[in-house]
């Protein structure tokens, strides 16, 4: 029998989005919850595992702990803001259960893992990049000398395994739907732009798109794009059908849903009998024809990176992607009936006050349906954080941006753009987007169809306070500075 073993995505801060499987592990605007599905992989693969998703389960810290004690092996995955915390939860569940063996994975502690490793006294084990199978081989008795990808510490000295070839054969990996059903409620998952309840899984996994921000490929999947194949998703799909029948949509969250055509009018080809509700993440290269192939397969939904309505901008950051195929891509998804959530990103490598005024404008332009606008993280790993280290931008640690709450912070500062300038052209964007009359009603008219007032009461009540608190830092970071320059000026004097 393998070890008894626990995969845990962490109690955090409140709504906080761990990073198990979001792109931004920060606390969301509005409370969201996305499936840790990198950890139902192995949670699949060992007899007696559970997994425990503490954040939309609303499991305390010191419940996780005595949870702990029934375990001989905890996974955990951690995330650069959450990484403080996380570390002294290890050593809590350590000091409660001394036999237990702790490993960590995720970003962070594929980037650092020296420092992950002599910073946290708890860990047994680091694995670098993919885990699936580095914590499995572990779990069944395969010594850490013999495990590929992992790091630890022998003899005082830590140790670096040779890297694990990434995994090539998907269809050989667990359905994450069936540790769902066993393990979690998917009724605790909510994304304020998808049907509720929902449930997602991965058809491919990598990236082969060079976004410089993105932290996913460069960190935990690579860029090289695997995939399953259509026959095992749509099986998947058809049993998942069957375990959730509460479930109003599922979602393909990967990295790249539809980036080969063939094997996406493949798919749909086979979705399409399923009589399903499925929404899925889109770049905007993606032609007309197979957009019209996915509507026809009961896609409703797709989330867009548009990130800047800045030509440059665009350039900068390596999007392969221009301005004028955003708009012709948004209208194809219009005249087809698609519903798109639009993502944008302020104080990218090159942006200015007036970059930011095109992006907020050219949102305007697409009027999709809903937005978010995040602040640009330098995530170590990720080119984005080589250039902006290089050149003086990063303003604070890179392990201490978001504020007590969880909430992203800016922390990337460049001449003549003040980070308090992009935290409050966050809300600006938010205000001049869904305050004009065509958005605003478009939005009441949703959540009046899909009878889902109570929801978008609570969404805003939630959006409005996160307001207020992140006007305020923008207003006390102005009176410091001003402060400081004051000082500064008397002293000259």
């Amino acid at each position: 029998m393998p070890l008894k073993t626990l995969f845990l995505n962490p109690p955090s801060f409140e709504n906080f989005d761990g990073g198990a499987s979001s792109r931004w592990p920060a606390t969301r605007e509005i409370e969201s919850y996305w499936y840790p599905v990198w950890l139902a992989y192995p949670a699949g693969m060992l007899e007696g595992s559970r997994l425990l998703d503490a954040p939309p389960h609303h499991v305390s810290a010191d419940e996780t702990i005595q949870i702990c004690k029934d375990y001989e092996f905890l996974v955990l995955f951690t995330s650069t803001v959450g990484w403080m915390g996380d570390q002294r939860l290890a050593e809590a569940i350590k000091a409660a259960n001394p036999a237990i063996k702790i490993a960590f994975v995720g970003p962070p502690v594929t980037t650092s893992p020296d420092r992950a490793l002599n910073e946290c006294k708890a860990l047994e084990f680091i694995c670098r990049r993919e885990f699936d199978f580095s914590v499995v081989e572990y779990a069944n008795g395969k010594p850490l000398s013999e495990i590929l990808g992992i790091s630890y510490r022998k003899d005082g000295e830590i140790v670096h395994n040779p890297d694990r070839p990434q995994v090539e054969n998907l269809d050989a990996l667990p359905w994450v739907t069936d540790i769902y059903k066993r393990d979690m409620d998917v009724t605790r998952y909510n994304v304020p732009f998808l049907l509720h309840p929902y449930v997602s899984l991965y058809s491919t996994r990598g990236c082969p798109a060079q976004c410089t921000f993105c932290l996913w490929p460069q960190t935990l999947s690579g860029h090289a794009w695997r995939k399953r194949s259509t026959d095992d998703v749509a099986a998947e799909m058809a049993r998942a059908k069957e375990l959730f029948p509460e479930v109003k949509e599922f979602f393909f969250d990967d990295d790249t849903f539809n980036i080969q055509k063939a094997r996406t009018v493949e798919l749909c080809a086979k979705l399409k009998p399923l009589g399903l509700t499925w929404s899925c993440t889109s770049r905007v290269t993606t032609d007309r024809e197979t957009l019209k192939a996915m509507r026809e397969a009961g896609c409703r939904l797709l989330i867009v990176g548009y990130e800047s309505g800045d030509p440059q901008i665009l350039k900068n950051i390596k999007k392969g992607a221009t301005v004028e195929r955003a708009l012709a891509f948004t209208k194809d998804c219009h005249d087809l009936g698609l519903t798109i959530h639009g993502d944008f990103i302020l104080g990218l490598p090159g942006e200015t006050k007036e970059s930011i005024r095109n992006t907020i404008n050219f949102a305007k332009m697409l009027d999709v349906e809903t937005i978010q606008v995040s602040i640009a993280h330098a995530y170590p790993g990720t080119e984005f954080y080589d250039f902006a280290k290089t050149n003086g931008f990063i303003t604070n640690d890179v392990f201490s941006m978001a504020d007590e709450s969880g909430h992203q912070l800016a922390h990337i500062e460049y001449p003549g753009l003040p980070k308090e300038y992009v935290l409050e052209m966050v809300h600006r964007f938010y205000d001049e987007y869904y305050f004009r009359p065509k958005a605003a009603a478009r939005v009441i008219w949703k959540a009046i169809v899909n009878r889902d007032i109570p929801r978008l009461y609570t969404e805003a009540r939630a959006f409005m306070k996160l307001r207020a608190q992140r006007n305020k830092i923008v207003q006390t970071s102005k009176d410091e500075k001003k402060a400081q320059a004051s000082a500064a000026a008397r002293a000259e004097a």
